[in-house]
């Protein structure tokens, strides 16, 4: 469409320019071979992640909320997703929970009852960020010369600009930790009852596979999108990052960013 190649075409002048200005660091080479997660790492993952959710729940705060509304029902989603030995599709960067393909997630984002959820993994953020690295934040200035070269200012005003009036507003999450997340989406499904949760969440591979089972309890939809670069492929770095300690830069490829956009803007 003309009008987001004038929308991309602007952008990038801007980012060049704050470039000049405040250059973003930037990861100069991908990690070559590097897994998504070790082999050591992938044994008994389902049962890391339980045991992740449980342990790390300060006062219960999480579990509590996910089980107080239909107990029975989630604990049974838990459970048939937790014996299914992959419960979600993966085609490329994509992984795919509860749908098939591109095309199931575009037709489920049109309808009225929808509400979408954008959402940016902390460490995809720029170290210079104004909001801080490891936080919720996002300021989204459009003046703000870090800001304008970020890619998850653009994904945002992207969505500002696309979302239709007949659906709730869709929301941004910029996610620091799991039970962070959780939480947001625990209070999503009970704030919005009858619609469908959908969401389009970056996020590293393992953290992609470990925690499946607990969006398919909740019944929500959506795509996660896989990061490259410094991502955590051992739970010790995962143990780290969830502590605000991720010294790496981590990446959405370009290819994959524009697939990112075409699905927010259509």
């Amino acid at each position: 469409m003309e009008e987001w190649k004038s929308f991309d075409q602007v952008w990038q002048k801007k980012a060049e320019e704050a470039a000049l200005k405040q250059p973003l660091k930037r990861l100069l080479m991908l990690p070559q071979n590097m897994p998504g997660m070790t082999e050591e790492t992938a044994k008994w993952l389902k049962m890391k992640a339980l045991k992740w959710i449980v342990v790390k729940d300060v006062s219960f705060s999480l579990l509590r909320k996910i089980f107080c509304t239909s107990p029975l029902k989630r604990l049974f989603s838990y459970l048939r997703s937790f014996l299914t030995r992959k419960p979600f599709k993966r085609r490329g960067d994509f992984f795919f929970y509860g749908l098939g393909d591109e095309e199931a997630f575009l037709k489920l984002k049109k309808r009225p009852k929808t509400l979408f959820v954008l959402g940016f993994s902390y460490c995809h953020k720029p170290f210079e960020c104004p909001s801080g690295r490891f936080s919720d934040g996002c300021i989204r200035d459009e003046q703000n010369p870090i800001c304008q070269q970020c890619f998850i200012q653009k994904a945002a005003s992207s969505l500002e600009r696309t979302a239709p009036l007949s659906q709730p507003k869709p929301q941004i999450l910029i996610i620091p930790t799991v039970h962070y997340v959780g939480e947001k989406m625990v209070d999503l499904v009970a704030e919005y009852p009858g619609h469908q949760i959908l969401f389009l969440i970056t996020a590293c591979e393992m953290t992609l596979t470990m925690f499946a089972d607990f969006g398919n309890m909740l019944n929500i939809k959506g795509i996660g999108v896989r990061l490259d670069g410094r991502i955590c492929n051992t739970m010790r770095a995962f143990e780290l990052s969830e502590q605000g300690i991720k010294p790496g830069l981590t990446v959405v490829l370009e290819e994959t960013k524009e697939k990112m956009l075409d699905l927010i803007r259509r």
